[in-house]
């Protein structure tokens, strides 16, 4: 393909709403244009990209006996309100929502759960006709709060979405481990430095799941690891040995003293004398939300030790929850903020507590008075008996649960995400098949995603220097770019030609870059642009000499015409 036959536009200056290296550089190498926030224009350039990575996805599930599929991406609520998810993503404010000229309620696809469902029940009547596993590529929708990083966070993207349906939990986790081999061999197939981690299932639900994580300075997602064990986690999910604090002793009488102005934990290691945040309870106010409820619950933790959020949602099974305001905190204690505790909380307030607080005696605690804190609490008897959860958030350099070695954290990318839905969908929008008994029988699924658009964003993340991006072969728009330096040039002009001839008939992706620009500029735009080798016809074309350049290290050297085919397959290891 002519590059003077391709729409490219670069740019001198990163977008000013650029904070990562692939939002700039995608942007300046002009491969991708915004629209609106988080809304963008695939360039010619960045589609070729898109696509090739789509067709590596394709064949790798394709591999594993899945089928292509195509649904679509206008939903009607009620497959929503038949799986219960419709309020959760309405509440989230996720969701693309609207009405048709009826005044039905509809949405654009933020995923496809529901609708897949709906397809294969009407499909498949026996267990006979099973394992099923369907899968798209196709635009999906979401209302993100705060579009950022182009690729990474937008509002209207491209993503794999699958759906396996079984027989039973065997089948299911068959299929499971088929979708992940996929999942390897695609990442792997691209030349990425990934991770599997553990994960939060979040809105999708399910009983267990794992994220594919590009490891990257930039991520979004903290990841906690462990080289010795190989386990790993998302910061949302991971659990860690719980950190030592000294024990309370033998059970004492509580007391009440007078703390004016003292509100958290620092303050009260320095007005008590001998007493530590891992002696001291803190307690939380928060505002939690259900589908047809809400309310402010009282949540405990080790003062040496923070709560996750997340494992709050999933214990109070809420849709939603945050910090209580100020004034939340005053109605349902009675005091200001920063003295709240167990002692004499209303009963009408829901108590949680982390497993680190359990059998814990003598600890420091607020009592819901303006200026006072109580000393030697002891749960149960000074107060209510909190429901004991895990809402720990883990951290580096606490114990690997597995092998006690300190936790590491790094930073990754989240492109791909595989669940164990079990029959979550199924049961709740009675979807059955009949078993083996005759008896009708809700489908046993599982889910699987992986960022189409954002997976090449990805990629750059990983492999950039000061120059530009440098794409992976199995990615790049093309593995190779033939460049005339002066198009006023015959002997240029046919060099070049006949060298592109050849690498296109020796089966390489090459682009002739036959644009009226200066050499300067030319280079340039190849630096920025990235693709893996580079054949630059000059002025030692006449002695039908050339320059090929590597651009994984900007390897430059001089090549002879008749050895360009035989150096560009090796380098791409063919």
């Amino acid at each position: 393909m002519r590059l003077s036959q391709i729409l490219i536009s670069t740019l001198r200056d990163d977008p000013a709403d650029a904070e990562i290296p692939s939002h700039k550089l995608l942007a300046r190498a002009g491969f991708i244009v915004k629209i609106a926030a988080g809304v963008y224009t695939y360039s010619p350039l960045m589609w070729r990209v898109v696509k090739k990575f789509a067709q590596i996805v394709r064949e790798e599930l394709d591999r594993e006996g899945a089928n292509e599929v195509m649904l679509p991406i206008i939903q009607p609520a009620e497959l929503w309100q038949s799986s219960g998810r419709w309020d959760r993503y309405v509440t989230d404010g996720i969701m693309f929502s609207l009405k048709d000229r009826k005044g039905t309620d509809m949405c654009l696809g933020p995923t496809h759960e529901e609708v897949m469902t709906t397809f294969v029940n009407a499909q498949v009547n026996s267990y006979k006709q099973m394992p099923v596993n369907c899968y798209q590529i196709q635009a999906k929708f979401r209302d993100e709060i705060r579009p950022r990083f182009g690729l990474m966070r937008g509002r209207e993207f491209v993503m794999m979405d699958a759906y396996s349906f079984d027989a039973d939990d065997a089948g299911l986790d068959a299929a499971y481990q088929k979708m992940r081999n996929a999942y390897c061999r695609t990442f792997e197939r691209c030349g990425l430095d990934y991770t599997i981690v553990q994960a939060d299932s979040g809105a999708i639900g399910g009983a267990g799941s794992e994220e594919f994580m590009v490891i990257a300075d930039t991520g979004e997602d903290a990841i906690l690891f462990c080289k010795g064990s190989g386990y790993a986690a998302n910061v949302e999910k991971a659990t860690s040995q719980l950190p030592e604090a000294p024990a309370g002793g033998e059970v004492r009488e509580m007391s009440k003293h007078e703390t004016p102005g003292v509100k958290t934990v620092a303050q009260l290691e320095d007005f008590f004398d001998g007493w530590v945040a891992g002696r001291m309870a803190k307690t939380v106010l928060y505002h939690a939300a259900w589908k047809e409820d809400e309310a402010i619950v009282a949540v405990m933790m080790r003062g040496d030790l923070e709560i996750n959020e997340v494992k709050l949602a999933n214990a109070l099974d809420a849709l939603t929850v945050r910090l209580a305001t100020d004034e939340e905190i005053q109605k349902a204690t009675g005091a200001e903020t920063g003295f709240a505790g167990p002692v004499n909380l209303s009963e009408d307030v829901r108590l949680l507590a982390d497993l680190s607080l359990e059998g814990r005696t003598n600890l420091l605690t607020g009592c819901n008075e303006t200026g006072y804190h109580c000393l030697d609490v002891n749960l149960g008897r000074d107060c209510q008996q909190p429901e004991f959860h895990d809402l720990r958030l883990a951290r580096a350099g606490e114990g690997c649960p597995v092998s006690g070695q300190p936790l590491e954290e790094a930073r990754g990318i989240e492109v791909g995400h595989i669940f164990k839905l079990g029959t979550k969908y199924s049961s709740a929008m009675q979807a059955t098949f009949m078993d083996q008994r005759g008896k009708p029988a809700p489908f046993v699924m599982g889910c699987y995603g992986i960022g189409v658009s954002r997976t090449p964003a990805a990629a750059v993340e990983q492999h950039f220097d000061d120059k530009g991006m440098v794409w992976p072969v199995p990615i790049a728009p093309f593995e190779c770019v033939v460049a005339i330096l002066d198009s006023k040039r015959s002997e240029q002009c046919e060099l070049a030609e006949k060298l592109y001839g050849e690498l296109e008939a020796a089966g390489v992706e090459v682009c002739l870059d036959d644009r009226k620009m200066s050499p300067g500029a030319k280079f340039k735009d190849h630096e920025l642009m990235g693709l893996p080798l580079q054949v630059f016809v000059g002025r030692k074309a006449g002695d039908r000499q050339v320059e090929l350049l590597v651009r994984k290290g900007m390897e430059k050297s001089d090549c002879a015409a008749d050895e360009v085919v035989a150096k560009v397959l090796a380098a791409l290891g063919r």
